[in-house]
């Protein structure tokens, strides 16, 4: 263990503070196509070769690439011929568009959307609200209506959403044996990523995607195949309409978006609504019961700030909200990744 005076504090605060310079060399690689062309191209290129390709200056591209090295996004070989890129192995699975486990769409969405309300996190943190509306001059009233302001914004938001449960939803449906609910509702299931991860995992279940019209209608056009035929879909907005009965109720990354009363208000409703012996599933990051971390659930929580009502919750901060629904038997799984699960039962 070292001693704080072995600690480099001036190095580690500028770090810090250089933080957004590493997210943004990545967000601005991916959108260039760097990675798609090192991959397509099978083979090292020279920072000259990818320049022309994508149509930038030599000299950016060249910092661009070595910054993408230091990052260990990118690797070099330096040869008679001068120096030539290829991808890393991370990059090829997270950072081109063709992979399966591609990140790519939220990273997008994290570089034109997110990153634009970060800009005025000191007001959030005055206000205690979200930024759309210094960010992109829209209410801040609706944050689900900022966020789908345009089908361009929804289609990148549910893109980038799925592109997280390629990688993270096994992890949290597996937490617990779902197997003996055969009816389950995902609430906001979006573009149905999890959904086609439940029925994948849990093939003897159906499971009802239910979001606003205009999602659904997204949902079936772009992602979930029509011949998915155990994906069924039902459109309404489940504050303000009814809630179908089912056995077990998905939440994923829902109530995160919403202050406790909004929370204790549809839980409530996916009580009433609930067969007997069902249940509902959260799926949400959780902090320490102490807040002291993990860090991205901190950065997470602070993000609900600047984009949503909500924010990140410890266990049995959720725990308490089932309760005051009426859901007992509480579980709660911490998966080692991104985002954990808690279930409770009817």
């Amino acid at each position: 263990m070292s001693s704080t005076e072995d600690l480099d504090y001036p190095q580690i605060i500028l770090q810090y503070s250089s933080g957004f310079l590493v997210s943004k060399v990545m967000f601005t690689a991916c959108e260039l196509g760097v990675f798609d062309l090192l991959l397509e191209a099978g083979e090292p290129l020279s920072s000259d070769a990818i320049a022309v390709r994508l149509g930038t200056s030599t000299t950016g591209m060249e910092r661009l690439l070595d910054a993408c090295v230091g990052l260990k996004l990118l690797t070099v070989e330096l040869t008679q011929e001068g120096a030539l890129y290829r991808n890393t192995e991370i990059s090829n699975i997270y950072l081109t568009k063709s992979s399966p486990k591609s990140q790519y769409h939220i990273m997008m969405y994290y570089s034109d959307t997110v990153y634009l309300c970060w800009h005025y996190l000191a007001d959030a943190v005055r206000e205690g609200r979200n930024q759309y509306e210094r960010a992109f001059g829209i209410s801040s009233k609706d944050p689900f209506g900022a966020m789908y302001r345009s089908e361009e914004e929804m289609l990148k938001f549910m893109a980038g959403q799925n592109s997280v449960w390629s990688i993270c939803g096994r992890d949290v449906l597996a937490a617990f044996d779902l197997s003996p609910f055969s009816q389950i509702y995902d609430l906001g299931g979006g573009g149905g990523a999890l959904a086609q991860e439940c029925v994948s995992l849990y093939p003897n279940s159906t499971v009802t995607i239910y979001d606003l019209s205009e999602v659904v209608q997204m949902a079936k056009e772009q992602f979930v195949p029509p011949e998915e035929h155990r994906i069924a879909f039902h459109e309404g907005d489940f504050f303000n309409d009814s809630i179908p009965e089912a056995e077990l109720y998905i939440l994923s990354k829902i109530l995160h978006d919403w202050d406790d009363d909004k929370c204790r208000q549809l839980l409530a409703k996916v009580y009433k609504a609930c067969k007997p012996g069902g249940g509902v599933l959260l799926v949400e990051s959780l902090l320490n019961e102490d807040k002291s971390g993990p860090l991205e659930t901190q950065l997470y929580s602070m993000n609900m700030l600047v984009q949503t009502e909500g924010k990140e919750r410890t266990a049995t901060e959720y725990s308490k909200l089932l309760e005051a629904a009426g859901f007992g038997e509480i579980q709660v799984k911490r998966t080692g990744k991104l985002y954990d699960a808690v279930l409770g039962r009817k």
